[in-house]
């Protein structure tokens, strides 16, 4: 079985264009912490939004306050660490009632009983691109609507390779990274090491996180990560690692950093990362371009992960009908054409997927037409136990530790008996 495809993305032709996150800062009544003063709030609804994004949404809220006649206090908060907050401020009253997360997290907030369901008509639902959507139902229930959506792009130096010469496949950037690669300079770098990133390799040669069941939801019983498709494609990273056109700083929890160094330093010529990069990029002064994918060494498109992010409100709420319709709100096509011209953050609205004022954007082009060979990160309690072992697994195969008819294995098992831990 195939792990469950975004299907019309180009049409996710949302994808979060520039997700980078930045310092912290307040919109107009927050006080930094999120948090009532004392037992009489001076709000209605307190929204946890991401980092450096309350712009995005300033003049939304001014309207639904004016509308409805209500305050609306705005905290900024990085929006993968909101879900945490979430479990130690709800209990208290403290926390927000519409909070923003990775839609991978829905399943796990769901499971924990953090988040609301919310009574969303069909006609509602049509207006978001059907992989965005999807991400925030469980079980046929609604628990979110999705703000935008984001994948991996290749980000190229000018400076030290035009567009013209850029390789097309995996094969010609490992022959050409061959020639380049120097103790300070590399051809293409990629953090492979990390299921988040090979997975555009694996699922192309046929690997998969997780299969389906007869009615489309994950099947966390069905796992094919050891397959011979997920075992060729690991092979096929390996080569990679093994020609030394990796440098060994990539791997591991520092990768991220030395990538993203050698990226800005000049010392790479392209990087596969995501639209979180597009600010920081250029705010290092990289002269950069940007590109879908290239295609893998088995004549296959490379894939990747789709990431959605969205508003949800939470199960703590005093005010959750009122949360709800203001969640509906911000969402809806306009003020989310809003939010991607003042953020950067392509919406997953599906009658802006063809909007010529976003696809000019020459991020929001390459994304959108990455989106075309990208599935959604799972959404299931079940992958939390994958990234730590899968991860370890493709680490040992960097370093040539093991080999990947091993390794893989070995971490399927270890998934496996993680789950199991969790379902007794």
């Amino acid at each position: 079985m195939t792990m469950k495809k975004g299907k019309n993305l180009l049409l996710l032709g949302a994808l979060a264009a520039g997700l980078s996150a930045c310092g912290p800062q307040d919109s107009s009544t927050t006080d930094g912490s999120g948090s009532s003063k004392g037992s009489n709030k001076d709000y209605d609804l307190l929204v946890w939004e991401d980092q450096s994004k309350s712009a995005g949404i300033k003049d939304a809220v001014k309207a639904f306050e004016e509308e409805h006649d209500v305050t609306i206090k705005v905290v900024e908060k990085a929006y993968a660490d909101q879900l945490e907050d979430l479990r130690l401020d709800g209990p208290a009253g403290t926390g927000a009632d519409v909070i923003t997360i990775p839609g991978d997290q829905i399943g796990t907030a769901v499971t924990e009983g953090l988040l609301k369901e919310m009574d969303v008509d069909q006609a509602t639902q049509d207006i978001y691109t059907e992989a965005a959507m999807q991400s925030q139902i469980v079980d046929s229930k609604v628990y979110g609507l999705p703000k935008a959506v984001e994948t991996q792009i290749l980000y190229y130096n000018k400076a030290l390779i035009s567009e013209e010469e850029l390789p097309e496949t995996t094969d010609e950037w490992l022959t050409y990274s061959k020639k380049v690669t120097t103790d300070s300079s590399y051809g293409l770098l990629a953090l492979w090491d990390q299921i988040y990133y090979a997975q555009g390799v694996i699922g192309p040669y046929g690997g998969y996180v997780f299969g389906e069941d007869a009615d489309g939801n994950y099947d966390p019983n069905d796992i094919g990560l050891a397959n011979d498709g997920a075992i060729e494609g690991a092979a096929y990273i390996k080569e990679f690692y093994d020609s030394g056109v990796f440098p060994t700083g990539i791997i591991g929890e520092q990768g991220i950093n030395v990538l993203d160094s050698l990226f800005t330093e000049g010392k790479a010529a392209a990087v596969i990362s995501g639209p979180w990069n597009l600010e920081p990029y250029k705010e290092a002064g990289v002269d950069y371009g940007v590109k879908e994918l290239p295609m893998l060494g088995n004549n296959k498109h490379m894939g990747s992960f789709i990431g959605v992010k969205s508003y949800n409100v939470s199960s703590y709420s005093q005010n959750a009908d009122l949360a709800e319709e203001f969640v509906e709100f911000i969402t809806n096509e306009e003020n989310s054409k809003v939010r991607f011209e003042k953020t950067a953050e392509i919406p997953a609205v599906e009658a802006l997927a063809s909007d010529s004022s976003i696809l000019k954007s020459e991020s929001a082009a390459a994304i959108a037409e990455q989106s075309k060979y990208a599935e959604l990160t799972p959404g299931i309690t079940a992958m939390n136990s994958v990234w730590e072992p899968i991860d370890s697994a493709l680490q040992t195969i960097a370093t040539g530790k093991a080999e990947p008819e091993t390794a893989l294995p070995q971490a399927v098992e270890q998934i496996k008996s993680a789950i199991a831990a969790t379902q007794n």
